[in-house]
């Protein structure tokens, strides 16, 4: 599957306490360093009060990695985080793991297998998703056979993206592998051999939700 790469599958926000301290993490799919950037920014001003905010992103264009300890003892914060990601094969996630101290110190093992776990336990919250290249089609499809349709694209592996309707309706729907050719198999069968769907590009796009 050297053909495309995974990303978070949505953005999450988990917390857990480790010696009285509290470890907040954020964890955002981004495109961008200047997405990734703003991101940390929003955290920055959200937990104003707050001791540390480690941080740090992966981005596929560009092979992009950065990471901050924040004020955190070197190698404790920042790269225990990176690890996680690198070890899942995740790009284009922005992670921050806010702290606030509890009065007791962690001490350097202690903090590089909390700020760890924050960045696993907001993966595990967000999930993954295969970004593939998937073909793009506009499906012509008269009202009465609209739902029968609509099964037949999720039959295959196809994502209804949206929709126009006028005297019938134009189904927009994507697909990955073989599913477009089945489905066209289908489409014609379903309409006694009227309805045919044109090609409308193709792009990458992300895939049904993995558990890691």
């Amino acid at each position: 599957m050297s053909d495309g790469y995974r990303v978070p599958f949505t953005d999450a926000e988990t917390e857990f306490t480790e010696k009285r301290s509290r470890f907040i993490t954020n964890l955002w799919r981004v495109e961008t360093e200047a997405e990734a950037r703003a991101r940390i920014e929003e955290i920055r001003k959200k937990h104003y009060d707050a001791r540390h905010h480690c941080w740090c992103y992966l981005l596929r264009e560009g092979g992009v990695v950065r990471y901050s300890d924040d004020g955190e003892p070197q190698g404790t914060a920042g790269q225990p985080m990176l690890n996680v990601f690198q070890r899942q094969e995740i790009v284009n996630v922005c992670c921050v793991v806010t702290r606030y101290f509890g009065g007791v110190l962690l001490g350097a093992g202690g903090l590089t297998r909390a700020y760890g776990r924050g960045a696993r336990d907001g993966l595990e919250a967000a999930g993954a998703a295969w970004v593939s290249l998937w073909t793009l089609w506009d499906v012509p499809c008269p009202y009465p056979l609209l739902e029968r349709v609509k099964l037949e694209i999720a039959a295959q592996g196809g994502v209804l993206r949206d929709a126009d309707y006028g005297a019938e309706v134009t189904l927009h729907a994507a697909f990955t592998g073989s599913g477009a050719e089945t489905f066209a198999a289908r489409l014609t069968e379903l309409s006694a051999g009227k309805l045919a769907m044109v090609p409308a590009g193709e792009e990458y796009l992300p895939g049904p939700r993995e558990s890691l």
